[in-house]
């Protein structure tokens, strides 16, 4: 016996669908895994409710999620409201499916709560006007939403994150309510897909290109990209989607100001919803 794994069918399959030519040797796997290996993002929701009491376990693997220092400042807003739902998805760029999934959640780095906390007991919390708190702030909310994400998809929903909803955190805030200390970091679609708006894995960078030993080292990344490019373009074939390689897509995000769709003010933005980013 040598100890290897030996990789199932599906296991292989999995495996080729995210990373294609460049997949790595299967090792250890369990349906968590599988479950991961999966995720695809959903554009087309069916109007059927999610089952009684999904939000709550939701919530609770989100709750579930590590936390910097067991801050918790993180929150999220339900948004039922067909209005509203309306005015966010024209902030993202019309993106239908805000109004069409049966559950919508914007999710918030929320520094307000432990603010008030502070106020409460009298001392005040002076390190919450700096940068870090407000990064730590969002990086909780991102690492309770991916939980709530795989805990979804667990169950059979399925979801896709709207990071277009800080286009205009000024006007969010203002739709939801949000006190000062509070800023979207962004929403979440989850529901059932419409047939045909399943979606499909998207291949990723190889994990030569994100993954360093030592020390950073990027001598052969043009010519893993070059491989990436080529699986990305097949996949945009498939999906009639403008930019066909990834690299492509990266210079249409970040070539120009303009692409940023108004999130170049996000620094001024955030300041005017109470995060000083000292």
């Amino acid at each position: 016996m040598d100890g290897s794994i030996k990789p199932t069918a599906d296991q292989q399959r999995a495996l080729a669908a995210r990373y294609g030519q460049a997949a790595p040797a299967a090792g250890p796997w369990n349906p968590v895994i599988d479950c991961l290996l999966q995720h695809r993002s959903v554009r087309g929701y069916k109007p059927d409710a999610v089952p009684a009491g999904t939000l709550e376990t939701l919530i609770a693997a989100a709750s579930s999620a590590a936390t910097s220092s067991n801050l918790q400042t993180w929150s999220v807003v339900v948004v039922e409201d067909p209005a509203v739902r309306a005015e966010l998805a024209k902030i993202a760029g019309n993106q239908k499916h805000i109004e069409q999934c049966p559950l919508f959640m914007v999710w918030v780095a929320d520094t307000s709560r432990n603010e008030r906390l502070g106020i409460a007991e009298g001392k005040p919390l002076e390190g919450l006007p700096y940068l870090e708190t407000f990064l730590v702030a969002a990086i909780d909310a991102a690492l309770a939403a991916q939980n709530a994400v795989v805990a979804a998809e667990s169950i059979g929903l399925s979801t896709v994150y709207i990071g277009a909803l800080r286009n205009n955190v000024p006007r969010v805030a203002e739709l939801l309510k949000l006190p000062q200390g509070v800023s979207c970091v962004f929403g979440l679609c989850v529901g059932y897909p419409l047939a045909g708006r399943e979606g499909e894995v998207k291949p990723r960078l190889p994990q030569h290109v994100v993954v360093h030993h030592g020390t950073y080292d990027h001598s052969e990344e043009h010519d893993h990209r070059a491989t990436y490019d080529a699986a990305m373009s097949d996949f945009s074939a498939r999906h009639e989607m403008a930019a066909a390689t990834w690299s492509e897509r990266v210079i249409e995000r970040n070539g120009t100001v303009a692409a940023l769709r108004g999130r170049d003010k996000l620094g001024e933005h955030l300041r005017g919803l109470g995060f000083p980013l000292k």
